[in-house]
C-alpha cells in the first residue's frame, strides 16, 4: 500500500481518468474537480470524491491554484497529481502546493524553474556537454538588434522561439532575412500573451528532421533511468499526431548515446520524477541536438508503458511517496512495437478546424494489442474551453509492420457520432508509403502528405439519422419502464441514473 492516502487529481479528461486507475490500483482514495462544463464527464464519476472548482473556462477553474489548493485541504487529500497541460509545469504551483503539507506528484520545485525556461535550460545541459541546435540563447532578454546581428552566424532558414513556453506558441520560420523583423515582432507578442514573457531567441531550423524524445524516470534516492525513446515526427502546426515507439529511425547504438544524454541532462538538476528530453534528429546525418525538457507526464506516455511494461504513472506515485525505483537501466527491454492516435475533436476536411458538440454515440475498438485511453462517453459535450484531444488508440503488435496493420483495424472499428474527428486522416496517413517504410520528417503533414476526400455524403446522412432514430427510441423506452411497478425509483429517476452513468435500462 502507498504512504499517501488521498490524490488530488488537478486536471480533466483523459488524463484524469488515466491518473484515477493508477490511484485505485494503489489503494488511493481520489479527488476530482471540475468546471461547470464537464460536470457530467466520466472522471467525476470515477473518482471518489469529485469538487466543483469555477465556471467552464480554464483560467476561472482549472488555473485556478488558490481553487486547488482550497479544494485539497477541504478534501484532506495529501497528494496531488497535475497531469499534463494546466499547471502541471508551473513551479509556483509546485512550490504552493508543498507549502501546505501537500505532496506534488512530480518533479523538485528547482527542476521545473531551470527546464522551464528554454534559454536557461541550453545553458544548464550545454554545461554538461549535451549538443545543441545552433543559435543565440542567453537567459537576458536579448534585443531585435542583438538576434537580428545574430541571425547571419546561424544561417538561414532559422525559427524564432519564445523563452518560456511550448506548444508551437510564440515561433515564426524565418527563410530569408527580409522576414526577421515582422517575424520577431509576430513572435513576441504571441509570447507575451501567452506567457505573460516576450523573451525570444533565434535557432537553426532543421530540415528533414525527426523529432525523437526519451523518456526519464528517477527516484529521490539518486536512481535515474531512461525508458528508451519515441518517436513524434508527425506533427501539424507543431502539435504531435501520432507517435510510436521504438522510432524506425533509432538503432540500439543512437538509443543508447541519447538515453544517455537524456539522463545526464536530468541529472544536471537534481531530476527525480518522470520527465521527458526531446531531441531533434538529423535524418541525413544521424546527428542529434537538445530541443528541450518537459518536467511533467507527457501525453505520450502510453506507447513507452506498453512496450517496456512500465506502468508510469504509478511510479510516479510511488516516488512521490518516496519510495525507491523498482526498475534498473539492465532491467529496461523494448519488447514489440506500439503506435499511438491521438483521436481529436476536429475536422480534417475543414483545414483541422475544431468540431463542437455533444458525442452521439462512440464505440472504441477493442481486441489484442489494442488500448483505448478517453475521457468522453456517449452524451459528452465538447466545448470550445479545452483541448480538442478526446482519446488515445494505443496499439501493439510484435513489429512495425503488424502495428501499423494492427492500427488501421482498429481505426476503421472506432466509430464516433455527433462530431468530427481525426480518425480519416490517420486511416489515410499509416496507409502511405513514407509512413509505411519510416521515411518522414516534423513537416512531412505539411509539406507532402495530402488528404483525399473518399466521402459519401449521402451515406453520411442516413447514418445520422439512424444514430437519432436509436436515440430517441431508447429515451423513449427509458421514460415507460416501470410504469406499472411497485413503489420505488421512479421512471425520470431512472432516465436520469442512465444518462450520467451511462448504464443500459
Amino acid at each position: 500500500m502507498l504512504s499517501l492516502k488521498k490524490i488530488l487529481v488537478a486536471n480533466r479528461g483523459e488524463i484524469a481518468c488515466r491518473i484515477i486507475r493508477a490511484c485505485n490500483e494503489l489503494g488511493c482514495a481520489t479527488v476530482a474537480v471540475y468546471s461547470e462544463a464537464d460536470r457530467n464527464q466520466p472522471h467525476v464519476r470515477m473518482a471518489d470524491e469529485a469538487w466543483p472548482i469555477g465556471p467552464s473556462p480554464a483560467r476561472e477553474s482549472y488555473l485556478c491554484l488558490d481553487k486547488l489548493i482550497d479544494t485539497a485541504r477541504r478534501s484532506g487529500a495529501d497528494g496531488v497529481h497535475p497531469g499534463y497541460g494546466f499547471l502541471a509545469e508551473n513551479a509556483d504551483a509546485a512550490e504552493a502546493f508543498e507549502s501546505q503539507g501537500i505532496v506534488w506528484i512530480g518533479p523538485p520545485v528547482k527542476a521545473i524553474r531551470l527546464m522551464g525556461d528554454k534559454l536557461i535550460a541550453r545553458e544548464t545541459v550545454a554545461a554538461v556537454g549535451l549538443p545543441l541546435v545552433p543559435g543565440t540563447g542567453k537567459s537576458r532578454a536579448m534585443t531585435d538588434d542583438e538576434l537580428t546581428a545574430s541571425a547571419s552566424d546561424i544561417g538561414f532558414p532559422l525559427l524564432v522561439k519564445a523563452a518560456a513556453g511550448g506548444g508551437g506558441k510564440g515561433m515564426r520560420i524565418i527563410r530569408a532575412p527580409g522576414e526577421l523583423g515582422e517575424g520577431l515582432r509576430v513572435a513576441r507578442l504571441e509570447a507575451q500573451a501567452s506567457f505573460g514573457d516576450d523573451r525570444v531567441y533565434l535557432e537553426r531550423l532543421i530540415t528533414n528532421a525527426r523529432h525523437v524524445e526519451i523518456q526519464i524516470l528517477g527516484d529521490r534516492h539518486g536512481n535515474l533511468i531512461h525508458l528508451g525513446e519515441r518517436d513524434c515526427s508527425i506533427q501539424r502546426r507543431h502539435q504531435k499526431l501520432i507517435e510510436e515507439c521504438p522510432s524506425p529511425a533509432v538503432d540500439e547504438a543512437l538509443r543508447e548515446r541519447m538515453g544517455a544524454a537524456a539522463v545526464k541532462a536530468a541529472r544536471s538538476v537534481g531530476y527525480y520524477s518522470a520527465g521527458t528530453v526531446e531531441f531533434v534528429l538529423d535524418n541525413k546525418t544521424r546527428d542529434f541536438f537538445f530541443l528541450e525538457m518537459n518536467t511533467r507526464l507527457q501525453v505520450e506516455h502510453t506507447v513507452t508503458e506498453r512496450v517496456t511494461g512500465v506502468d508510469i504513472v504509478k511510479e510516479m506515485l510511488r516516488v512521490a511517496a518516496g519510495e525507491s525505483l523498482r526498475h534498473r537501466q539492465e532491467d529496461i527491454k523494448l519488447k514489440g512495437s506500439t503506435i499511438e492516435c491521438r483521436i481529436l475533436a476536429e475536422d480534417p476536411w475543414n483545414h483541422f478546424m475544431p468540431s463542437i458538440g455533444v458525442i452521439s454515440s462512440i464505440a472504441s475498438p477493442s481486441g489484442p494489442g489494442v488500448r483505448v485511453d478517453t475521457g468522453v462517453s456517449a452524451g459528452s459535450e465538447i466545448t470550445p474551453y479545452y483541448d480538442s484531444l478526446i482519446a488515445k488508440l494505443v496499439v501493439w503488435d510484435e513489429t512495425r509492420e503488424e502495428a501499423i496493420i494492427r492500427s488501421l483495424q482498429a481505426l476503421r472499428e472506432f466509430q464516433i457520432t455527433g462530431i468530427k474527428t481525426t480518425i480519416p486522416f490517420f486511416l489515410q496517413m499509416l496507409e502511405t508509403p513514407e509512413f509505411r517504410s519510416g521515411n518522414i520528417h516534423t513537416k512531412f503533414v505539411e509539406d507532402e502528405f495530402l488528404l483525399k476526400r473518399s466521402r459519401n455524403e449521402e451515406l453520411e446522412k442516413v447514418a445520422a439519422v439512424a444514430v437519432s432514430l436509436i436515440a430517441h427510441g431508447r429515451r423513449g423506452r427509458a421514460t415507460t419502464l416501470n410504469s406499472n411497478a411497485s413503489p420505488g425509483p421512479g421512471a425520470w429517476r431512472l432516465l436520469g441514473r442512465r444518462e450520467n452513468t451511462g448504464t443500459r435500462l
